[in-house]
């Protein structure tokens, strides 16, 4: 991996963040379960993504590496995504077979949801088209570096258990599992302030 800058996203590439996000879900239990024909994922998962994360890009604490190799979406303590967006989307294009099953688990992942301060990461991913070159554990490294500076623990959800290794040697360790019906698990991880 050449070495790519890291930078917080600017005005105008919010669209370019989601489509590295969407490149990155494609093989994503959860998400595919969500939304498992192609036309359906490719049509709903980015408003999905946009509901769950639209306060992160407001508050700027959407950060990216190079020219968008990868992209890190990011909550600052004390702020947290819009409920009321994501069960809206959830109603408009999860199929009536599998709404259920997720709510029953994004309610889990509610209560399991931390309350005192800390970082959220709810949306993390690696272009498809450069996963395994390392662009992740580098921009999650530096991500890191600058949510260590409040001195709070970071805090977010692995809806892949293949991710969990990858998180664990970044600090992060499993807290907990989400899981309802047909749904695939979602693993809560926190990592301790540094």
């Amino acid at each position: 991996m050449s070495e790519s800058a890291f930078s917080v996203l600017r005005a105008g590439e919010e669209q370019q963040a989601v489509d590295v996000l969407v490149t990155a879900f494609t093989a994503d239990p959860v998400i595919r379960w969500m939304y498992p024909d192609a036309s359906g994922y490719l049509t709903s998962f980015p408003a999905f993504l946009r509901a769950f994360g639209g306060k992160a890009f407001a508050s700027q604490t959407v950060w990216r590496l190079g020219e968008f190799d990868a992209v890190a979406l990011w909550f600052p303590p004390n702020l947290e995504p819009d409920g009321d967006a994501v069960l809206a989307e959830v109603g408009r294009s999860v199929g009536s077979e599998r709404r259920v099953d997720l709510l029953a688990v994004l309610e889990q992942m509610d209560a399991a949801h931390p309350t005192f301060p800390h970082w959220y990461l709810p949306w993390f991913g690696v272009d498809g088209a450069h996963q395994g070159k390392g662009f992740g554990s580098a921009l999650l490294r530096d991500c890191l570096e600058f949510v260590d500076r409040d001195h709070v623990p970071a805090y977010l959800e692995s809806p892949n258990p293949r991710n969990i290794p990858f998180y664990e040697r970044h600090g992060f360790e499993v807290k907990g599992v989400a899981e309802a019906g047909a749904c695939p698990p979602v693993y809560s991880m926190l990592r301790s302030p540094r």
